[in-house]
């Protein structure tokens, strides 16, 4: 029997080592899944050897620039291949990849949201990307390399880098990004090289100062003030094409030779705008035996000290002078604008607070900002924590523009006043809100500027911008941009036009842009903002149906109280979250839900609560969710000025994400990022509309009548 057994034993093992490698070499799934996806998003291009959908093994088949360790994906590098398309939405599943490099491509869209989280380096450069940085940057706490030049992202720089002490070169240059430096900056304790140049950024660069920085590129933007002088060790330091009042100077002026032309005006930035560090010694050195004998040294310090003590007895005798004169007396003729009260120690650290928490909302240079005198209904007076960046109108000029708040040009009223078209003389059309004073109490009141201040700041293709505002005389007034297409709710439920119904198409970029604008509210701006009052009534469609969110930020000038919100902002019957109504409490959950509610509306044509029907379709929510998942039912519930044109698993895909949105436990609803990647997935895959590299939000323009929609899927 023995020798019987043998050859089965042998075959055996030549079977277990003949499938171990293949065993081993099995890629991870859902990093397969991710480069599948990435794959379809770049348009399943023939550069990318080896690659596949459906069955394929990267790693074990080699597939064009992956780099594998065991079965997982540990590396990504397809630059210059001239890749033309998107990034797909499931890169932050690549949870081993440490180097991601899609440079020199034509790759377009918006940077995802979500990045594989343990990169330690990225390279995005010489793209066509656009939107700004995302906030999972601030997640990668192993990043080393981050590289995003040569694209056209905009916006404010997001205060995204607190946690990134790794990060050695960072490099955003040659894009359109434009407001301050972030605070975050400052976290970068191992940044050695940082090029910001070719950009729109402003202020000044005290937020470097204590980096370990090598190099530092800053060229041709619109930074101003001066140059810390703390700055000037670094070793390649580029700065021209900005407004600073100096050059990073080494020495006190004092031991300056002056110039051969003997210009009084050397502090002002004229040269080159850079220095090299060593050749600054070499010209130290070259020049050291002109310095001054010692007897001059000496010389310059006593007298220094004699006129050091004449200033301060001097200053000693203005201040007991002052003092003994009455307060209201007191005359503030520096640098403070009259009429502005002097600051406690405890407003210099409401300040500080401030400007901690609102770090992704940097203002973009205004027109008019001031630090404004509020009088309040006690007599005291109010001092702003942060600049307005919009125009301040008076009170008579939006009269002129609204012919007195006349009737006839109300165009809207909502919980907090009526909305009224204004006409300016120079053509401009403007929407103006008229705060009604009863729906403010006094605390309320007081903070209107500060909720300008923030709302102010609110920049997305998909929000409506707060251009201006009114507060003089008692008037609160709010300037909107005007969209000129009216709201989501009266084209679902008031189109009298059965021409103008809304094509499934324009349903879904219209949820896609809604949810986009929610996800920049949610989760960019930090603090997060709360709408607390979203509604189909709240979305504003422009002449091409693209959405655009109103009264974003409006939540700051309702009661604190919880009950009480529920009669003003959150008085939409219909769209409230369960939780609201059972505790009062309300969240970034609860706009998902309310957002879930809207998505209904798109897909039936009906209003969330609707009295006329029967008794058990009432409540939108509660008749629709049920039959969600149901295709027959669901195939029912369509809208039916759709006529059935739409793709039945779109339709189905849709109805997965309302159901997603409007559960009842709050913590099992997804966050905005997720149901924006679910509906760019059902874009992507149902071909709703066609991309466009120079569309931010990539679904921007009205798809033509004659486009046919793909029903295969």
């Amino acid at each position: 029997m023995a020798p019987a057994r043998f050859p089965l034993s042998l075959f055996l093992t030549l079977i277990f080592f003949v499938a171990l490698p293949q065993a081993i070499a099995n890629t991870d799934p859902s990093d397969v899944q991710a480069l599948e996806v990435m794959y379809n998003a770049l348009n399943s291009p023939t550069q990318l050897t080896g690659w596949r959908i459906g069955g394929g093994d990267p790693c074990r088949e080699s597939w064009k620039g992956v780099t594998c360790e065991g079965s997982a994906v540990v590396s990504i590098d397809l630059s210059g291949l001239g890749l033309d398309g998107t990034l797909g939405y499931l890169l932050s599943d690549l949870m081993s990849l440490r180097n991601l490099d899609l440079s020199d491509n034509k790759i377009h869209d918006t940077i995802p949201y979500q990045l594989p989280p343990n990169l330690t380096s990225l390279n995005l450069a010489r793209n066509n990307l656009s939107g700004n940085l995302p906030y999972s940057i601030s997640a990668m706490v192993s990043l080393n390399y981050l590289n995003l030049s040569n694209n056209v992202l905009s916006m404010t720089v997001g205060d995204v880098f607190a946690g990134l002490s790794d990060l050695a070169t960072l490099d955003l240059s040659f894009n359109n990004l434009s407001g301050d430096l972030p605070p975050s900056f400052g976290s970068l304790s191992n940044l050695s090289s940082l090029f910001l140049q070719t950009n729109q950024l402003t202020g000044s660069l005290s937020v470097l100062v204590g980096l370990p920085l090598d190099t530092l590129n800053v060229a041709n933007n619109n930074f101003s003030g001066w140059i810390p002088h703390e700055l000037s060790s670094i070793h390649n330091f580029v700065y021209d094409g900005n407004s600073f009042e100096n050059t990073p100077a080494r020495h006190p002026p004092a031991f300056i030779s002056p110039s051969p032309s003997g210009s009084h005006n050397s502090h002002h930035h004229s040269g080159s705008g850079s220095h090299n560090k060593t050749q600054a010694f070499d010209n130290e050195n070259s020049d050291g035996h002109k310095g001054l004998t010692a007897g001059a040294v000496v010389g310059i310090v006593l007298g220094s000290v004699l006129v050091a003590a004449i200033l301060l007895l001097a200053l000693v005798y203005c201040i007991r002078k002052q003092k003994g004169k009455e307060k209201g007396a007191r005359n503030f003729s520096g640098s403070l604008p009259r009429g502005v009260i002097n600051v406690t120690p405890q407003m210099q650290e409401q300040r500080v607070k401030s400007s901690a928490v609102v770090t992704d909302l940097k203002p973009r240079p205004a027109e008019n900002v001031t630090v404004e005198r509020v009088p309040v209904k006690s007599g005291s007076v109010k001092q702003m924590k942060s600049p307005i960046t919009s125009t301040s109108y008076t009170v008579a000029s939006l009269q002129s523009a609204t012919n007195s708040f006349s009737q006839d040009f109300i165009i809207g009223e909502g919980s907090l006043g009526r909305v009224y078209k204004a006409d300016f003389p120079n053509g401009k059309l403007m929407a103006v809100k008229k705060i009604d004073n009863s729906a403010l109490s006094l605390q309320e009141e007081d903070n209107f500027l500060e909720a300008v201040s923030n709302m102010s700041r609110l920049r997305h293709p998909n929000i409506v911008t707060l251009a201006g505002y009114c507060a003089e005389h008692g008037q609160r007034l709010l300037v909107y941009e005007y969209i000129a297409n009216g709201n989501l709710h009266d084209v679902l439920h008031f189109a009298e036009d059965s021409s103008k119904a809304l094509s499934w198409n324009a349903r879904v970029r219209i949820a896609l842009g809604t949810a986009r604008a929610l996800e920049y509210l949610h989760e960019v701006c930090l603090p997060s903002v709360v709408h607390r009052n979203f509604k189909s009534a709240n979305i504003l469609l422009d002449e091409e149906l693209n959405p655009h969110l109103s009264d974003c930020g409006l939540a700051a000038l309702t009661p604190n109280t919880e009950r009480q919100v529920s009669t003003q902002m959150v008085g939409s019957f219909g769209y409230s979250a369960p939780e609201f109504a059972l505790s009062g409490v309300y969240t970034v959950k609860s706009d998902v839900y309310s957002f879930g509610v809207v998505m209904l509306e798109l897909l039936t044509g009906r209003k969330p609560l609707d009295s006329s029907r029967v008794r058990s379709e009432q409540s939108l929510v509660r008749w629709a969710t049920p039959q969600l998942h149901d295709i027959d039912a669901l195939a029912r519930m369509v809208d039916p000025t759709l006529n059935g044109m739409y793709p039945a698993k779109s339709l189905s895909r849709f109805a997965d994400i309302i159901a997603l949105c409007v559960q009842p436990e709050p913590e099992f609803r997804p966050p905005m990022s997720e149901v924006v990647q679910a509906l760019v997935r059902l874009v992507q895959r149902a071909s709703v509309v066609k991309r466009r590299p120079s569309d931010e939000s990539g679904f921007g323009h009205k798809t033509p009548d004659h486009e046919a929609i793909d029903t295969s899927f």
